[in-house]
């Protein structure tokens, strides 16, 4: 399945840190947008659908959730809770966040612009897309995600 954690060098003193996010260098794309979620019940999930073009890269600023990423035949579920550490997805990966903390503040980088003819939110309608266009492998590696 398509996806990596990647770890970001934390620079700082006695004054505080700073990460910082720098596009195909620690982040695997140009970024076009960012976005944040905050203030969420941890009751509630968020996402539940995949992404045609979009690649995204996950860092939990503050707090924690959870994430599960699931390709139509695997499905894995990873904690989010560490600021210097960001969880990249490949387009065509269905995606979900759940069980945020009351303080979890998930930003997200994104390498397109919103454009939501290119989101799939129905379960079936992308395991349909993913079987059609082969992309239902399991192979637990990101094949050269640097170089898309």
């Amino acid at each position: 399945m398509d996806y990596k954690f990647v770890d970001f060098n934390i620079k700082g003193d006695e004054r505080g840190y700073l990460i910082a996010f720098e596009e195909n260098v620690n982040v695997p794309f140009d970024v076009k947008r960012v976005f944040y979620i905050f203030d969420t019940k941890g009751s509630v999930t968020r996402g539940q659908h995949a992404n045609k073009n979009t690649k995204h890269l996950l860092i939990n600023i503050s707090g924690s959730c959870r994430i599960k990423i699931d390709n139509g035949k695997e499905q894995l579920d990873f904690l989010l809770n560490r600021p210097d550490q960001g969880l990249f997805i490949n387009n065509m990966v269905w995606k979900e966040m759940h069980e945020f903390s009351y303080n979890c503040i998930l930003m997200v980088l994104a390498s397109e612009y919103y454009d939501e003819t290119e989101y799939i939110r129905d379960y079936d309608e992308y395991l349909k897309i993913a079987n059609n266009s082969g992309l239902l492998t399991v192979n637990g590696e990101v094949s050269d995600i640097w170089k898309q």
